[in-house]
């Protein structure tokens, strides 16, 4: 399987996988193509370091392009000259245009480092509140687990929270997640001390989950008890709004 990663920032994750690969992990797994959605993103000299061709790493900023459908057809283009068949966004800050999506249909998931809810998302009302967990829009890196936390503590219950792997979808974070791990959350945690914890076993779902798809083992994970409940989405959207303040740069 042929693939391309796209990052945003440090790839780390980008790192883990191709390690993998090189160790054969990922024995069956070709790291074919790193895209970077902005030139000073730290995934591309890391991505040069572990052996990839300085012709298959691109910058392709979105903001380079007059629509979201031309961008698209720049990502489409290059995975195409390299044969990709699989597209892994591991720290990809980037609304993946929907002919991407399209052309690699059931071929696309992105990394979370936050529990999902897919099933309650409601994103019709316009913001981050619209999704009855930890993604959706303005919910990334430290603001997930700072509003994770924050939660939890405040409703008392459920001391963990999730790595997880999900589909694409054309709005952020609100495809089917297809792996996740759980990670506790303990009595003293930060929001950093938290990171640094889930950071690692998000390496290990993403690895896992290419694993998966080599194999033909995918399946889909459907949450029976909801994250949260009725009464806690006022809750929920406070600690959100309290994350995104506490870290504007996410």
């Amino acid at each position: 399987m042929r693939i391309a990663l796209l990052i945003s920032g440090g790839g780390t994750t980008m790192e883990a996988i191709i390690k993998a690969c090189h160790s054969g992990v990922l024995s069956s797994v070709i790291p074919a193509l790193v895209i970077a959605s902005k030139e000073n993103a730290g995934g591309i000299e890391r991505a040069s370091r572990l052996g990839i061709k300085e012709e298959d790493i691109l910058v392709i900023n979105p903001k380079s392009f007059e629509t979201r459908e031309k961008f698209g057809e720049k990502i489409i283009e290059e995975c195409r000259k390299r044969n990709v068949d699989f597209i892994g966004q591991y720290g990809w800050m980037v609304m993946t245009p929907e002919n991407v999506i399209n052309e690699f249909e059931g071929m696309i998931i992105n990394q979370h480092p936050g529990p999902l809810d897919t099933r309650q998302n409601t994103s019709n009302s316009g913001g981050q509140a619209g999704h009855l967990d930890f993604g959706g829009v303005g919910m990334y890196g430290m603001r997930v687990h700072q509003a994770r936390l924050s939660f939890v503590q405040k409703v008392e219950r459920d001391f963990w929270t999730e790595a997880t792997a999900h589909r694409v979808t054309a709005k952020f974070d609100e495809g089917v997640v297809l792996k996740r791990k759980q990670i506790p959350i303990l009595p003293d945690d930060t929001a950093e001390s938290l990171q640094a914890r889930v950071l690692l076993v998000e390496h290990e779902v993403q690895i896992e989950l290419l694993k998966d798809f080599v194999s033909g083992t995918v399946s889909e994970f459907h949450r029976e008890v909801p994250l949260v409940l009725p009464e806690e989405e006022g809750i929920l959207e406070e600690c959100k709004k309290l994350a995104i303040k506490m870290y504007p740069n996410g």
